[in-house]
C-alpha cells in the first residue's frame, strides 16, 4: 500500500481512537436550512467551555488531548426527521434536534450516558421508540452503498475517506491496471449511467480510451435540475472525494489528464466541499502530477453552472463548460470522439463516478450480485411528496414501488395527514419520467421494466402523489417546467411543448373538446419523434404517460367539466360550506352583483346563474367557507 495512504490513515485512527465520544451532526442542506449549524456551534461553544473548567470533556480540535469528536455530516437521508444527530459509541440517533436541546444532550447522554427518550424517532406503526438508525425501517429496507459514508465522515476531512478506503481503489488502478483492464472491469460489472439513460459506462470509457488523441477530458455532471432530486446533491456534499477518485480511475481508463466538476451554482454548499475536497487531494498528492508515484498524472476543475436544465444533456454541458449557451448539438459526432474543445471527452453524473471505487474494491462479480441482472447494483432516490418518510433513499435495482413507498416511505398520506391505503401515481425520473400507478406497485424498479412500461429511471426523483392529485395539473406542471426550460434551438421542443402546455391549459380552464385530446396525443408524439436533444425527446412523457393511465380524468375534465380533485378552479362551481358558513353576512355585502343571500348566523348560499366568480367574497370570508370563486 501507498505510503501516503498507510500514513494518513494511521494519522486519522489515531486521533479517533482517542475520542471517547463522537458525535456526528448532519450538516447536508436540509439540515443546514433547518438550524444544523447553529446546534453544531453550540455543541463546540459549550464543549469548549466545559474544557477549560476542567470537566472530562474536549472538543476535538484535531489534536492529541480530544475526547468528544464532533463532525458536520453530510446528508443522513431521514430529512423528513431533520436536523439529525449520531452519538457513537453509544448507538444514538436522535431526530428534529433544536439548538435548545444541546445543553441537555451534552449532559444527560454525553456525560451521564443517558438517552432522552424525546429525542428519539418513534415509529408510527407500532409506537415503539427507536433507540439507534438500525431500529428504524426507514434504514433498516436499504442498502446504502455509495451513499454509505454519506452521514458517517466529515466531507472535508480528507483523512476520514483515506480511513474508511478512499483513494485505496484509485492507487490500486494507476499502479496495478492497464486502460483496458479498467474498462474491463467497469464493463463487467453492468454498471449503468445513473444519470437517466442507463449507457453501460464502461462502453463509453471503452469508446472514449480507442480515440487516438492528444488529450482528453473527464466532465463530472452535477448540473442535478429535476424538481425534487438532491441525490448528486447529496453525494458532493456528504462525499465529495469518493467523486474525485471516480475521476480520477475515469482519466486512467480513457487517458485524459484533465477533469471538470460542472456543479450548479444553486448548489452553494456542494461547490464549497467540492472545492475543499480538490485542494485536500491536491495538497496530498492525490491529484496533480505523478499521482503517488504512479507516473500519472490529472487534475481537477469545478465549475459551476448556471442551473440550465438542458445542460443535463451532454453536448449543451460541454457547450457551457466552454464559455457558449448551453444549447445541444446534433450527435454524431458523440462526446467520446469529439467532446470538450473536440477532444474526446466522457461524462458521468456524481453518483456513477462515486459508485466507481466501490466496484473496483468490491470487484466486478461482487458488485453484480447486488440488484438485477441487467440492472446490477443500486439507485438512490430522492422520496417526496405525499410520503409519511421523505428523504434520501438508496436501494438495490429490483426493488419494487410498493417497498419504497410503503416499508421505507412509511405509507401515503392524505392532504390532511392521515395514512391512505394507497397513492394516486409516483412520478418517477422527474420531468422528464413518467408515471407510476396502484397497478405498478409490484414493478421491479429498474431501467428495463421502467423503459417497459414508458417510465423511466431518470435521475432518481420518486414523488408520491395521493387521490387529492389532479392528474391534468400534475401535467400542466411538468409541462411548465420543460417548456421553460427549453433552450429554444430546435423547433419541436420550443414550439411543441408551448402548445402541449396551452392545450393542458384549455382542460383545466374547461374550454377543450376531445379533439384536443387527440391532438395532444399527436403532437406529444411528434415532439418526442422530431426534437434534436433528450429534453425534447422526453418532455411530452408525462402527458403521454398521465393520459396512458388516467385518460377518463382528462375526458372528465374535458367533456363533464369536472375535477375530481378539486383543484381547477374554473371547474368548480361556487359554493359556500353550510358547514363552515357562521353567517356573519361579509360576503353579501361585498357582492357586487348580489349574489349570495342568507339570514344573519345562519348558512349563506350563492346563486350561480348571477355569480360572476370575482373572487370578491373569498378574500372577504375569513373562515375559507367559498370555493369555486
Amino acid at each position: 500500500m501507498n505510503e501516503t495512504i498507510v500514513t494518513l490513515q494511521k494519522n486519522y485512527e489515531d486521533r479517533a481512537g482517542r475520542q471517547k465520544t463522537r458525535i456526528t451532526i448532519c450538516a447536508g442542506t436540509g439540515c443546514i436550512a433547518n438550524g444544523a449549524q447553529a446546534i453544531i456551534d453550540s455543541f463546540r461553544l459549550n464543549l469548549a467551555k466545559l474544557a477549560q473548567s476542567n470537566a472530562t470533556l474536549a472538543i476535538d480540535t484535531h489534536d492529541d488531548h480530544s475526547e468528544t469528536g464532533i463532525i458536520g455530516s453530510g446528508c443522513q437521508g431521514f430529512c423528513q426527521m431533520g436536523p439529525l444527530i449520531s452519538i457513537e459509541p453509544n448507538g444514538i440517533f436522535y431526530v428534529k434536534v433544536k439548538q435548545s436541546d444541546v445543553d441537555e444532550i451534552i449532559t444527560e447522554t454525553v456525560i451521564n450516558g443517558r438517552v432522552i427518550e424525546r429525542l428519539l424517532y418513534i415509529d408510527p406503526a407500532t409506537g415503539l421508540r427507536c433507540r439507534g438508525k438500525a431500529e428504524i425501517p426507514f434504514y433498516q429496507k436499504q442498502h446504502r452503498l455509495t451513499l454509505e459514508l454519506c452521514g458517517i465522515i466529515d466531507p472535508e476531512d480528507i483523512g476520514a475517506y483515506i480511513a474508511h478506503d478512499g483513494y485505496k481503489a484509485a492507487f490500486a488502478v494507476l499502479s496495478e491496471s492497464s486502460p483496458e483492464m479498467v474498462c474491463a472491469e467497469i464493463l463487467k460489472s453492468g454498471l449503468r449511467g445513473r444519470g437517466g439513460g442507463g449507457f453501460p459506462t464502461g462502453k463509453k470509457w471503452d469508446l472514449a480510451r480507442i480515440e487516438p488523441s492528444d488529450r482528453k477530458y473527464v466532465i463530472c455532471n452535477g448540473d442535478e435540475g429535476d424538481p425534487g432530486a438532491f441525490m448528486d446533491r447529496s453525494v458532493m456534499e456528504g462525499n465529495p472525494h469518493s467523486v474525485i477518485e471516480g475521476m480520477i480511475i475515469a482519466g486512467k481508463a480513457i487517458g485524459a489528464k484533465e477533469g471538470v466538476v460542472y456543479v450548479r451554482a444553486e448548489y452553494p454548499l456542494a461547490v464549497k466541499r467540492m472545492r475543499n475536497a480538490v485542494k485536500d487531494a491536491l495538497n496530498k498528492g492525490f491529484l496533480g502530477e505523478n499521482i503517488l508515484g504512479s507516473g500519472f498524472s490529472f487534475n481537477i476543475d469545478v465549475m459551476e453552472g448556471a442551473g440550465a436544465f438542458v445542460c443535463g444533456e451532454e453536448t449543451a454541458l460541454m457547450a457551457s463548460v466552454m464559455g457558449r449557451r448551453g444549447m445541444p448539438s446534433p450527435k454524431p459526432p458523440f462526446p467520446s470522439q469529439q467532446g470538450l474543445h473536440g477532444k474526446p471527452t466522457i461524462i458521468n453524473n456524481v453518483e456513477t463516478l462515486a459508485t466507481v471505487p466501490i466496484i473496483i474494491r468490491m470487484g466486478a462479480d461482487i458488485f453484480r450480485t447486488i440488484g438485477t441482472e441487467k440492472s446490477p447494483g443500486t439507485k438512490t432516490f430522492a422520496l417526496t411528496g405525499h410520503v409519511a418518510n421523505t428523504g434520501l433513499i438508496e436501494v438495490p435495482f429490483g426493488t419494487t414501488l410498493n417497498e419504497i413507498v410503503n416499508d421505507i416511505g412509511g405509507g401515503v398520506l392524505t392532504s390532511d395527514g392521515k395514512r391512505s391505503d394507497s397513492f394516486k401515481l409516483v412520478q418517477i425520473g422527474g420531468p422528464s419520467g413518467g408515471c407510476l400507478t396502484e397497478e405498478n406497485k409490484s414493478l421491479s424498479l429498474d431501467f428495463d421494466s421502467l423503459k417497459s412500461i414508458g417510465a423511466m429511471v431518470g435521475s432518481g426523483g420518486l414523488v408520491v402523489m395521493n387521490h387529492n392529485t389532479c392528474i391534468v395539473q400534475v401535467a400542466k406542471y411538468f409541462m411548465n417546467f420543460t417548456q421553460n426550460e427549453s433552450c429554444g434551438k430546435c423547433v419541436p421542443c420550443r414550439e411543441g411543448t408551448k402548445q402541449l402546455l396551452l392545450m393542458l391549459e384549455e382542460i383545466t380552464q374547461g374550454k377543450a373538446t376531445l379533439e384536443t385530446l387527440t391532438d395532444m396525443e399527436e403532437l406529444a408524439n411528434a415532439v418526442r419523434i422530431a426534437s434534436l436533444c433528450g429534453l425534447g425527446k422526453t418532455a411530452p412523457n408525462p402527458v403521454l404517460s398521465t393520459i396512458r393511465a388516467f385518460r377518463d380524468e382528462y375526458i372528465e375534465h374535458i367533456v363533464d367539466k369536472k375535477c375530481r380533485a378539486g383543484q381547477c378552479k374554473a371547474l368548480q362551481k361556487p359554493e359556500i360550506h353550510a358547514d363552515i358558513c357562521i353567517g356573519c353576512g361579509v360576503c353579501a355585502k361585498v357582492c357586487p352583483v348580489g349574489a349570495i343571500t342568507g339570514e344573519k348566523k345562519q348558512p349563506h348560499s350563492i346563486n350561480t346563474e348571477i355569480c360572476i366568480r370575482c373572487g370578491a367574497c373569498a378574500q372577504k370570508c375569513k373562515f375559507d367557507a367559498i370555493t369555486g370563486v
